[in-house]
C-alpha cells in the first residue's frame, strides 16, 4: 500500500506540473489596429515574445473601439483581452475608471539599454499610471502629387484654400485634429490651440472654419482607406497615419508627399485590463515589448517613432526596402518644426461633448 500511495503522490504531482505548463502556456490576446501596425507590432515584439517563453499571442484588431470594448467587458464581468493597445485619451479614461491596471514604472518595466531610469527614459508625463507609450506618431496631410502639377500645398492654411489647391480632401470622420486645424488654418498660432478650443467662441470659429470646405470633404473611418482615396484620384490631400503614408510612399511607391506642418502627433500604447485572464503573462509580455531594443526594432517595419529615449540611437533602415528611417520620423528634427501635440487631457475632458457637437454637424 505504501509503494502505490507513493506512485500515486508521484503521478499526481506530474500532473499538476503538467497541467501547471498548460495553463502557463496558454495564450494571450493582444488587441490591436490591425494593417502595417499590428504586423509591426507581431515581428517586432510578438513572434519574438513565443520565441522566447513559448506563450502564443493572438491578435484582435478592436482597438478602434477599445475602450467601449474594455468597458463592456469589465461591466459583464468577462474580461477576454489581456493587453490593449489605446491611444492616451483613452488610457487615461481607463485608468480613471478603474478598469486599467496599475503600474509600478521601475518595478514592472526594464531601465533603458543605457541605464536611463524608466520614469526619465520614456516621453516626459506619459507614463500617467496605468499606460505605457510605445510609439509616437502622427496624424497629418498628405497629397497625391498628380493633383498638382504646379504650386504644392506645404501648410494646413494651403490644405482649407481650395481655390488655390482645388480638389477633394479627405478627413478622418471624428472631431479629434480636425477641430485643431480648423483653428490653425483661421490663424490660431499652434501653441495656442487648445487654448482657443476650450472656450465656446473657439469651437464655433473651428466649426465655422470646417464648413468652408465642408461640400469638399469625403469621409473616412479606417486607416487603410485614405491612401486607397488618394492613390484612386478620388481625393486631392487626405489626413492619414504617417505610417500608413509611409507605406504607400515607399513600399507602394505611390506619387504621395507628406505636408508635415501642424501635424498631430500623439502616443499610441499599452495597458493591461483589471481582470485581465492571463495577467501575469500579460505583465512579462508588457515589460518585453516595451524594452529599448523591442521598440527600436519595430522602426524597421513602420515609421513611427520609439516612445523611449533611449531607442532613438538604434533606429536604423526599413528591413523590406533597405530606406534609411530617421528621414521618415514624425520626430525628426526636419519634420517637427511646426507641430501640434494633442492634448490627450484636454480631449478625455471634452471629447463626448465636443464629438456630441461634431456628429450633430455632419448631418447639418
Amino acid at each position: 500500500m505504501k509503494k502505490f500511495s507513493k506512485l500515486s503522490s508521484v503521478l499526481a504531482l506530474g500532473a499538476a506540473v503538467c497541467m501547471g505548463s498548460a495553463i502557463a502556456a496558454e495564450p494571450l490576446t493582444v488587441v490591436s489596429w490591425g494593417g502595417a501596425y499590428t504586423k509591426s507590432q507581431r515581428m517586432a515584439y510578438s513572434d519574438p515574445f513565443t520565441a522566447k517563453t513559448g506563450i502564443e499571442i493572438v491578435d484582435e484588431d478592436k482597438s478602434g473601439n477599445g475602450l467601449a470594448g474594455l468597458r463592456a467587458q469589465v461591466e459583464a464581468g468577462n474580461v477576454t483581452w489581456d493587453i490593449v493597445d489605446i491611444l492616451e485619451g483613452d488610457a487615461i479614461l481607463a485608468c480613471d475608471e478603474g478598469i486599467a491596471q496599475e503600474l509600478d514604472y521601475e518595478k514592472d518595466l526594464n531601465p533603458g539599454a543605457d541605464g536611463t531610469p524608466v520614469m526619465e527614459d520614456f516621453v516626459e508625463g506619459s507614463l500617467s499610471g496605468c499606460y505605457v507609450p510605445t510609439i509616437v506618431y502622427a496624424t497629418l496631410f498628405s497629397y497625391n502629387n498628380n493633383a498638382f502639377p504646379g504650386e504644392k500645398p506645404s501648410t494646413i492654411a494651403d490644405v482649407f484654400d481650395t481655390k488655390k489647391f482645388p480638389g477633394k480632401r479627405a478627413l478622418e470622420k471624428k472631431p479629434d485634429a480636425n477641430l485643431e486645424w480648423a483653428l490653425a488654418a483661421d490663424g490660431v498660432p499652434y501653441d495656442k490651440v487648445y487654448e482657443v478650443l476650450g472656450t465656446p467662441e473657439g469651437v464655433e470659429r473651428a466649426f465655422a472654419k470646417l464648413d468652408t470646405i465642408k461640400d469638399q470633404i469625403i469621409w473616412w473611418d479606417a486607416g487603410a482607406q485614405p491612401p486607397q482615396l488618394l492613390a484612386d484620384g478620388e481625393v486631392a490631400i487626405a489626413s492619414a497615419y504617417n505610417g500608413r503614408i509611409f507605406n504607400a510612399q515607399v513600399v507602394e511607391n505611390q506619387p504621395f508627399t507628406i505636408i508635415w506642418d501642424g501635424q498631430v502627433y500623439e502616443l499610441d500604447g499599452y495597458i493591461i485590463p483589471k481582470g485581465a485572464p492571463h495577467k501575469k503573462a500579460a505583465m512579462d509580455y508588457l515589460r518585453f515589448a516595451t524594452d529599448t531594443q523591442r521598440l527600436a526594432d519595430q522602426t524597421k517595419y513602420i515609421s513611427y517613432g520609439p516612445a523611449r529615449k533611449s531607442s532613438a540611437p538604434l533606429v536604423s533602415t526599413h528591413l523590406e526596402t533597405g530606406v534609411e528611417m530617421g528621414p521618415h520620423m514624425p520626430t525628426n528634427p526636419e519634420n517637427f518644426k511646426t507641430p501640434i501635440k494633442k492634448n490627450a487631457e484636454f480631449w478625455a475632458d471634452n471629447g463626448d461633448e465636443l464629438r456630441q457637437r461634431f456628429n450633430a454637424w455632419l448631418v447639418q
